[in-house]
């Protein structure tokens, strides 16, 4: 099993965090339609106008549903990573705020890709925006394997779910590459999140962690894990 590595003296149970994270991206994820207002269709007059007014803002409402999923399937991961993080220090909760502060930016720099999109910084931002808060979601989990925050999962299980959670690192660095040409759209590869969730990890998944946890120990000789 992976061993704990910080006495429980300097750790606090990770529930308090699991809930203030829920809550920041839940705020951010409203925050995200508050630039789609009816003022932003013009002045209308009658269907037509009502039309073209809703016409003029499919780019923002676009923009609008790609944060909105990309901030889902962050909270999803987050939710998957707290069902194993069973504590946590002053260093994961800083790790765990860092990626907060990338998570409230993410309104700001959606309204960026939606007002400036015809600039180049305009459509990069957003885009690096979740690049580095996915990048830091997987410092987390890095760090919770190191640091012996999760002490029901064995080192194979361990190493597969690291190489699971490279796949949305991977996908939204391939996003900021394509972000010069193609803007927010780049996203959509995000389409092969699922996909290749399951090839980085493997054909075996890894035990349910309240499984993991029900389960008796092992006796002294069992082995613990790959090396």
């Amino acid at each position: 099993m992976i061993r704990r590595t910080r006495p429980p003296s300097v750790t606090v149970s990770a529930r308090r965090t699991e809930a203030y994270t829920d809550g920041v991206f839940a705020i951010a994820a409203t925050l995200l339609v508050l630039d789609l207002t009816s003022q932003s269709l013009g002045e209308v007059r009658s269907n037509a106008d009502l039309a073209d007014g809703l016409l003029k803002i499919l780019h923002p409402l676009f923009s609008f549903v790609i944060s909105f999923l990309v901030l889902c399937i962050m909270w999803m991961t987050h939710v998957r990573q707290f069902e194993w993080i069973v504590r946590i220090d002053n260093a994961g909760m800083w790790i765990n705020n860092l990626r907060l502060l990338l998570v409230v930016l993410v309104p700001f720099t959606t309204s960026l890709d939606t007002d400036y999109s015809e600039y180049l910084l305009g459509r990069v931002l957003l885009p690096v925006n979740f690049f580095l808060a996915i990048l830091v979601g997987w410092l987390q989990w890095t760090w919770a394997l190191r640091s012996g925050a999760i002490p029901d999962l064995t080192r194979d299980d361990a190493r597969r779910l690291g190489r699971a959670a490279l796949s949305a690192v991977i996908l939204s660095g391939l996003a900021v590459a394509a972000s010069p040409l193609v803007g927010s759209a780049g996203f959509l590869l995000f389409l092969l999140d699922g996909p290749l969730t399951r090839l980085l990890r493997g054909a075996d998944a890894p035990t349910d962690p309240a499984t993991a946890r029900s389960t008796p120990p092992a006796g002294p000789g069992a082995p613990d894990g790959a090396g």
